[in-house]
């Protein structure tokens, strides 16, 4: 899903070459049925499965984007001239890098590129973030995640995310108290790439985040295209990279290169 940072969030299905306003569907009963067909979204060949959301296997076993320090940063292996595709990390991984914190469950700290905010956020769920460092690569902002992660977990609840029961915190409070709890490994990793790798962001605000939800589930049940390829239901929100129906929710990015159908019942 494309989405778009408005109050609320704005999103949009990608169709072939078209957009569909996916917040003009709320409160609209949809069915949405996977059509058996499987295309990788990096050389579009036609696969039996999906890997990594969306990529066949072999696309899935040379991609750089692929490959496990992409989960992992702090295991980039650039540097060694092993990586598979050394010009695309020089155009994502080489790149200035956030590390940032983030409220979708509960305090988090999370890495992007500095050219995906506030897309990732979005994606994530978050109700609230705020950038607390600026480096120069993908590999100092792992070694930074890892420092800051012994105080403050790396990973969103997605059940808690889509049941909306999550309060605003004060980040910057969290910045602050974070920032001194790691300045001794921001320090080493200044001294290992350079006074200039690191910048602290001690000056910026939390941005709120509203998404498009008419009603919250009780419960988070989990539709899966692969067991049921049909899902059906009144589309009551969009929430992260999730459609919320009355019977349950979809991981959309899950599902990238599947054909399906989407249509009003």
């Amino acid at each position: 899903m494309t989405v778009f940072l408005d109050d609320p969030v704005r999103y949009s299905l990608s169709f072939g070459d078209g957009e569909l306003d996916l917040n003009a569907l709320l409160g609209e009963s949809l069915s949405l049925s996977f059509k058996g067909e499987i295309i990788c979204i990096h050389c579009g060949r036609q696969t039996r499965r999906s890997f990594h959301q969306g990529y066949c296997y072999r696309c899935f076993s040379s991609l750089a984007q692929c490959d496990l320090c992409i989960m992992k940063p702090e295991q980039c292996h650039y540097h060694e001239g092993t990586c598979r595709e050394p010009e695309w990390a020089l155009s994502h991984c080489m790149q200035d890098h956030i590390v940032y914190l983030a409220n979708g469950s509960g305090v988090k700290v999370g890495i992007t590129r500095k050219t995906q905010i506030p897309t990732r956020w979005i994606d994530q769920g978050a109700i609230q973030a705020l950038p607390i460092l600026k480096v120069q690569s993908r590999f100092q902002a792992g070694l930074a995640e890892v420092a800051i992660k012994a105080y403050v977990s790396d990973r969103t609840s997605w059940q808690k995310m889509l049941k909306g029961r999550v309060d605003p915190v004060d980040l910057k409070g969290w910045r602050d108290r974070l920032l001194d709890q790691t300045l001794e490994q921001i320090t080493d990793i200044r001294e290992r790439f350079g006074e200039d790798a690191v910048e602290i962001l001690d000056d910026g605000e939390a941005l709120d985040i509203r998404f498009p939800v008419l009603e919250y589930p009780t419960k988070v049940k989990s539709f899966n295209l692969d067991k049921n390829p049909k899902v059906t239901g009144v589309l009551q929100g969009i929430k992260g990279q999730y459609l919320i129906f009355d019977g349950g929710v979809i991981n959309i990015r899950k599902y990238g290169g599947y054909v399906v159908e989407l249509r009003k019942n």
